[in-house]
């Protein structure tokens, strides 16, 4: 059964057409600025594997712009904290990004009071176990709150649950889905999905045959993004047909093989969307080497797929703005530790990239402004 949501493009977070920043050396921006008010759309609901919370269409959503507004733009903060970010694999250029985002709140506080961040990242995107136990290590070293990047819906449950044994609050950042979390931010994972297949149908004439490359099927945000572009389509009564669907786990090498044989398999096929921009670069290479004439659209906004859009190759992705997502997170923890009524979900900025605005400035874009952070009294 369906019904019906807002599919609400955040002013300062969700801007088609509009440039954003993958980390803290790429940028983006856009000459026009999407309609703040909320569309209309239609959405199969959605049970997440790990329970019925869903952050996509969760009632309690604010982006931070609107939580700055009602609590204040200045955020107070107790000297001595320490805090552990918990995320996947750095060989993952969004991950180092998101790392980057970190380094840069930690280093916005200690203007006004000592804290740390500590962040570890799993040797591989299927490291469940290893990111479980960096979790519980920091449970055993008495951290004041965990922000954390799951692999999956259920692999952090047990942790997360002897961190709120604990009173340790943790707020889930993106991707897997932790249920039970106190917190979440990140993008709207189902906008990811609906924003690519809008551009792919604009593109093609909203006629041709496409395929999707999906991420980890465990992952919240690979099945969203995956759902989001498939009702779009059905949402808009378009011309566009799903051939071919199939999971390469976040992995490039994957991607590319399962794109090459899809070439072969699917002639007519016009363009494929990827759950994340690396399996995306790797279906980019698949076409090449075949010298097919597909679109390409992947999710994330690293550099690597901004240079790649720069070069003719990429067409176009979803930006996700790890960056500013990690900082986005910290703030919402500190208000959190603060004693400040913050918002079970979190908002974060994302905007499509493709040829026409991937010069762009980000920050001037999204509106960003960096926290305000003073010394707790």
């Amino acid at each position: 059964m369906k019904k019906k949501i807002l599919a609400t493009l955040l002013a300062s977070a969700m801007v088609f057409g509009l440039a954003a920043c993958g980390g803290s050396q790429s940028s983006a921006s856009s000459s026009t600025t999407a309609d703040s008010t909320a569309t209309e759309s239609t959405k199969e609901d959605a049970t997440a594997a790990s329970g019925e919370f869903n952050p996509d269409t969760d009632p309690s959503s604010q982006t931070i712009e609107q939580i700055r507004e009602s609590l204040g733009a200045e955020v107070p903060v107790k000297a001595g904290l320490n805090l552990s970010a918990v995320e996947k694999s750095i060989s993952n250029e969004f991950w180092r990004s998101l790392q980057e985002g970190y380094e840069k709140a930690e280093e916005n506080v200690d203007k006004v009071a000592d804290i740390t961040i500590d962040v570890e990242a799993t040797t591989d995107e299927g490291d469940e176990t290893g990111q479980q136990t960096m979790v519980e290590n920091a449970v055993n070293q008495g951290v004041d709150a965990i922000m954390a990047s799951p692999i999956s819906d259920a692999n952090l449950t047990t942790a997360v649950e002897n961190a709120q044994d604990a009173n340790i609050p943790v707020v889930n950042v993106n991707d897997g889905l932790i249920a039970i979390a106190d917190y979440y931010c990140g993008p709207n994972a189902y906008q990811n999905g609906y924003l690519a297949a809008e551009w792919v149908s604009k593109k093609l004439g909203d006629k041709g045959q496409v395929g999707i490359v999906v991420g980890m099927a465990k992952a919240f945000a690979a099945r969203e993004r995956t759902q989001g572009f498939k009702d779009w389509i059905a949402d808009n009564n378009s011309g566009l047909e799903v051939v071919a669907e199939q999971n390469a786990d976040w992995d490039r090498q994957k991607a590319k093989e399962l794109a090459a044989t899809w070439i072969i398999q699917n002639p007519d096929m016009k363009a494929i969307f990827c759950n994340n921009d690396d399996m995306a670069l790797g279906v980019v290479e698949a076409v090449e080497e075949a010298e097919a004439d597909i679109l390409v659209v992947g999710v994330d906004g690293i550099g690597e797929a901004y240079d790649s859009i720069r070069a003719g190759k990429l067409d176009a992705t979803v930006d996700s703005f790890p960056y500013y997502m990690a900082q986005v997170a910290t703030e919402v923890t500190l208000r959190a530790l603060a004693g400040q009524e913050v918002p079970h979900v979190t908002a974060t900025p994302q905007a499509l990239i493709d040829s026409e605005n991937v010069d762009k400035d980000a920050a001037e874009i999204i509106g960003w402004t960096d926290t305000v952070y003073t010394a707790a009294q």
